[in-house]
């Protein structure tokens, strides 16, 4: 780089940080106009000024701030491979179509095969299943910690049992030993969906880190975001090449973007019915995507990356005052719980309308956001009850009475970093104003 481009460069980027303070200075909180929303991204000149470098780079596909940010959040996590994607959803679908791999040999997954699950879910976490052609297997969660009722694996096992792809909900680490044994048990796949729980903890040991893959999702939501973006992560230096198949087309050539003949016989290979020495490049080993996302997208996360341990401890933090402050409406809901080896990197805060309150979920939830206090719904109450999913195979386990009892009665608050105490004690007010308004307090 010449020095009048280098000169030019390092004051375009300085006037970026000058831009941040100017055009995102920091609002008041005013009870009542102010919105307290459920998530939103969190960032400062840092973000900024690396985006702007990515983009003055104008290398518009997967570069050298992806390799790093995938070094370095293998790293953080503890595992050998991290592949980034451009969403998490893309994530889950790459993660599970992976497993019915030929290169897998008799190990693969195939259609009609079961992968047990929860309907309490995100969508895309079960739609890999469904777009793979094999049968998601329902399992009830438990209340209140909203994971799979480890308790019903035994009565999901059937002669097609294969994998397990079942998520942290809200940041509360599922029941890792049950999970994990069951698995070795009956030799099925593990995939951990970590989007909500970047950084928990499950006996000391980062979720994301126990089964054969993990997911994790980098939207403005999350504990870090990209915009929009997500990565798989594995120890199994197979299951990593076959994902990258996947996610850069299908292609069999593992080269990076720009580089060439990684495996020193680019025109030596012969598969399928090509000829001999088709160029490796154009070999395709699966029925894949382009799933890779932009440089500018991983530079936001190289800067994320180096606040995560501010922004689980913020996450966590917030979570404990609301806890305190919410115990002493235990009459009326029923609090989020635990698994005593677990320490969660809380995503939301969960309240559960007892069936005794005189009041419903439905009416809280207005309430709130007419105080321009932002909730959501456990994502999609009961996948099967959806109007998407209406025709597709699947088996329940039992019933699916828990599922329903958090569709009809759940709803959560936010917890995120860019929540402040006045906003957090804004928000307990509001709860206190809507009992006193039903006359219970």
């Amino acid at each position: 780089m010449k020095d009048n481009e280098k000169n030019l460069r390092q004051r375009i980027i300085k006037l970026a940080d000058k831009y941040y303070g100017i055009a995102f200075p920091r609002e008041r909180f005013i009870p009542g106009v102010t919105p307290v929303p459920i998530a939103g991204r969190v960032f400062n000149a840092g973000e900024i000024k690396l985006l702007v470098e990515a983009s003055l780079d104008f290398w518009l596909t997967t570069g050298r701030f992806a390799a790093e940010f995938e070094q370095r959040f293998s790293r953080w996590m503890g595992v050998k491979h991290c592949s980034l994607v451009n969403s998490g959803s893309s994530a889950n679908l790459v993660a599970l179509t992976a497993l019915t791999s030929p290169k897998l040999g008799s190990k693969r997954l195939r259609p009609g095969d079961e992968v047990v699950t929860i309907a309490a879910s995100f969508p895309t976490t079960v739609n890999p299943i469904i777009q793979n052609q094999l049968t998601p297997v329902f399992v009830d969660i438990k209340t209140p910690t909203y994971n799979i009722n480890t308790d019903y694996l035994g009565k999901a096992v059937s002669r097609r049992s294969r994998a397990i792809m079942v998520a942290h909900t809200l940041g509360n680490p599922f029941n890792v030993d049950a999970v994990m044994n069951f698995a070795k048990r009956h030799k099925l796949w593990v995939i951990e969906d970590c989007a909500d729980a970047l950084g928990s903890l499950y006996k000391g040991k980062k979720t994301g880190t126990f089964g054969h893959i993990s997911t994790f999702s980098f939207y403005p939501a999350h504990h870090i975001t990209m915009g929009e973006g997500g990565a798989v992560a594995t120890n199994d230096a197979k299951l990593k090449i076959i994902m990258e198949s996947l996610r850069d087309w299908g292609r069999d050539c593992y080269c990076a973007t720009g580089h060439s003949d990684a495996c020193g016989k680019r025109f030596g290979w012969k598969q399928g019915d090509l000829p001999c020495g088709y160029d490796h490049k154009y070999i395709y080993s699966h029925i894949g995507y382009n799933l890779k996302l932009t440089d500018m997208q991983a530079a936001v996360g190289c800067a994320q990356l180096d606040k995560l341990p501010e922004f689980i401890e913020l996450r966590n933090n917030n979570f404990r005052f609301l806890y305190k402050k919410l115990l002493r409406y235990e009459d009326f809901f029923i609090l989020p719980q635990w698994d005593e080896f677990s320490e969660p990197s809380w995503f939301g805060f969960p309240l559960l309308v007892r069936g005794s309150a005189p009041f419903s979920r439905n009416e809280i939830v207005r309430y709130l956001e007419s105080k321009k206090i932002a909730t959501r719904m456990l994502f999609a109450g009961n996948l099967i009850r959806q109007p998407a999913y209406k025709d597709i195979k699947y088996r329940v386990v039992g019933n699916l009475n828990n599922t329903d009892l958090a569709m009809n009665n759940l709803f959560w608050i936010g917890v995120y970093p860019g929540l402040n105490y006045a906003m957090l004690e804004y928000v307990f007010a509001q709860i206190t104003e809507f009992l006193k308004s039903k006359k219970v307090l």
